[in-house]
């Protein structure tokens, strides 16, 4: 049975999916091509790829009881699709599959530990002239670069305060302990971090940008992020393609 959270959050996942094409110009190009999504969450990106022409669509995700719904979802709602989606609770490492045409990743990179090991795994699973479309937020350095797991009520509190001082005070309101940041879910990569990672992956960078957003906010932290010194705790947003030689 779908519980309505999901449903929701799957809703949600659609609007979501507009905002990440339109910073790459459309999803057209996905029409024909076989596509993987790392990541994939409820699964309203691979259904989105379908819808916009993809010829294959498979879905990985760590998370069993979102793949569940995924599943599920597929059948109740979208049984046209069933032959064309497929699901797998299952870390990229154990995946068999290859030769992707387009491998995706939305608001995930932020997230994902030992991520250089992750990019070998998705470069492994790329054709030739594949490409990689990565978009997500927020960094780490950013004003809420934590996604408010630390429980810091500051801009910027998870990055003032030390990671000592905020695990302690965690630690004294949480029924689960936890002795990292990491135990949150957050790989606390900088800008620095991920554009080291994409130049150094032998991937061609076919588009880097940051602050891709229409919210009025985001025009101030353009500008900030423009000043050397300010540029890691004022760049939010990474989108990014990357081409397989």
């Amino acid at each position: 049975m779908l519980l309505q959270k999901d449903i929701d959050y799957f809703n949600k996942g659609e609007a979501e999916n507009r905002k990440f094409w339109s910073r790459f110009n459309g999803s057209q190009v996905l029409k024909g091509l076989t596509v993987l999504d790392v990541g994939c969450g409820h699964g309203s990106l691979c259904v989105n790829a379908v819808l916009a022409g993809a010829k294959k669509v498979v879905g990985l995700d760590i998370d069993s009881q979102r793949i569940d719904f995924a599943k599920e979802n597929i059948e109740l709602n979208y049984p046209q699709l069933a032959n064309i989606i497929e699901f797998q609770n299952i870390d990229l490492s154990d995946y068999q599959g290859s030769d992707f045409d387009i491998i995706l990743s939305k608001d995930s990179f932020e997230h994902i530990l030992n991520l250089d090991m992750v990019m070998a795994e998705m470069i492994k699973r790329l054709k030739s002239s594949g490409r990689i479309y990565i978009g997500f937020a927020p960094l780490y350095r950013t004003p809420w670069g934590d996604h408010r797991r630390t429980k810091i009520p500051i801009p910027w509190g998870h990055v003032i305060f030390s990671e000592k001082f905020i695990i302690e005070r965690l630690n004294r309101i949480r029924k689960v302990q936890i002795s990292s940041i990491y135990e949150l879910g957050l790989n606390k990569m900088s800008l620095a971090d991920f554009r080291n990672l994409f130049q150094n992956s032998g991937l061609k960078i076919v588009d880097f940008r940051t602050n891709i957003s229409d919210l009025p906010a985001m025009k101030f932290f353009s500008l900030m992020s423009k000043i050397k010194f300010l540029e890691e705790y004022f760049t939010y947003n990474i989108y990014c393609v990357l081409e397989k030689p």
